[in-house]
């Protein structure tokens, strides 16, 4: 009888223990380490933003682990290549989660890439850290292991479109748009605000994606005598449609969304983007700016990589900062359950970048929806609007 309590109790005792140690063994987690993944562009349309994310990210897992680390841990961040494409993406995830054994997927860009990577993460309880696209989709429907922080496309032209047709005396409020899903957000935006203030979208046109002519859509506006057009474009789309206006000498306001605020548009489009606006949450960081700590930072990151930032390289910084604060909140005992616990009484405060304060919840998955507002001045952005906000609820 005693033979067998004293076993019993040993028994009970190596359970505890083998608990203990699975708790401790939470994938990607370990007494030193914490392994984070992420998926980017690094050779297809948009590798140049992928590398700039990527850079971004480096920079500050490197500045951390010079100071020894999270609660001890080191940071390790592996990233794999999606090309761009949503098959790569779902190989990439299947390798970072299942080969790798990732803790959490942080920062991956692009919509449908996100979409299709996601399902293969939340099988093995990996959250989806805020993902480097301004799509409803990256916390709508809801899902525990989702985590966002861009305002989205549709939230930003509502916001910001009829803000500017009213600050400009706008008559006749036009758009030209990518002929799917992004295209669309960016159109009922704009369509909804302008309702909203009493105003409507008069005429719109469509290009199809990967469209280098825009002759005709441009015609089409001037003709009908818009004063104001929103553009649901990205890079090439936004520099090719506005010059092709300029030669035209068709001058409305032209105003897009954040896929299109890059320092690109300036680079690659010359003088004649000047005059543009785009929605825009943190600023972009030129080596020469006036603030100090962006100056600062942005120096301290082209020493490192010996090129100069972009606004995807901050996206990249933050995105690792946001996860260093939930995961020192955390504790000791990081796991996806302490972490989501951590999250989730979160408040993440404006950065050097002029970032809105972010907020999460048991069901708020948006850190925000606020967004401002910028314009090529002298070929180089300058915030030219305050922050707006839908509701506080949202």
């Amino acid at each position: 009888m005693k033979t067998r309590s004293t076993f019993t109790t040993a028994a009970a005792a190596a359970l505890a223990l083998a608990a203990g140690a699975a708790h401790a063994q939470t994938q990607g987690v370990s007494k030193d380490e914490i392994v984070l993944g992420s998926i980017q562009d690094l050779s297809g349309p948009i590798a140049g933003f992928g590398k700039q994310v990527r850079l971004g990210m480096m920079l500050r897992v490197d500045e951390v682990n010079e100071q020894g680390g999270i609660n001890g841990r080191k940071i390790k961040l592996l990233v794999e290549d999606s090309k761009y494409d949503p098959r790569n993406a779902v190989l990439a995830a299947q390798k970072l989660v299942n080969q790798d054994k990732i803790f959490m997927m942080v920062g991956h860009i692009g919509t449908a890439q996100n979409m299709a990577a996601m399902p293969v993460q939340f099988q093995k309880n990996v959250i989806n850290f805020f993902p480097v696209t301004a799509a409803r989709e990256m916390y709508e429907p809801f899902h525990k292991l989702k985590y966002s922080f861009a305002a989205t496309y549709y939230d930003q032209m509502k916001l910001v479109v009829p803000k500017l047709a009213k600050e400009k005396g706008a008559k006749k409020v036009c758009a030209m748009y990518q002929d799917d899903e992004f295209g669309l957000e960016v159109k009922r935006g704009a369509e909804d605000g302008l309702k909203a203030a009493g105003m409507s979208l008069a005429v719109e046109t469509t290009y199809k994606r990967g469209a280098t002519d825009f002759a005709s859509q441009m015609q089409k506006l001037a003709s009908e005598q818009c004063d104001m057009v929103v553009l649901g474009t990205i890079i090439r789309e936004t520099i090719g449609g506005i010059a092709t206006a300029k030669r035209l000498g068709f001058n409305p306001t032209f105003v897009g969304s954040s896929a299109a605020y890059t320092d690109l548009i300036h680079k690659l489009g010359g003088p004649a983007m000047n005059g543009f606006y785009a929605a825009m949450t943190v600023q972009n960081p030129y080596t020469d700016e006036a603030s100090q700590p962006i100056r600062f930072w942005a120096n301290k990151y082209k020493t490192k990589f010996n090129e100069d930032p972009t606004v995807f390289s901050v996206y990249g910084y933050t995105v690792i900062d946001a996860f260093l604060r939930a995961a020192g909140k955390a504790g000791n005992n990081l796991s996806t359950e302490s972490f989501i616990k951590a999250m989730d009484t979160m408040t993440i405060p404006p950065d050097i970048f002029g970032s809105s304060e972010m907020t999460f919840g048991p069901q708020k998955r948006l850190g925000s929806n606020a967004t401002r507002y910028s314009q090529l001045v002298d070929n180089r952005w300058k915030v030219v609007g305050e922050y707006m906000k839908l509701d506080a609820a949202k």
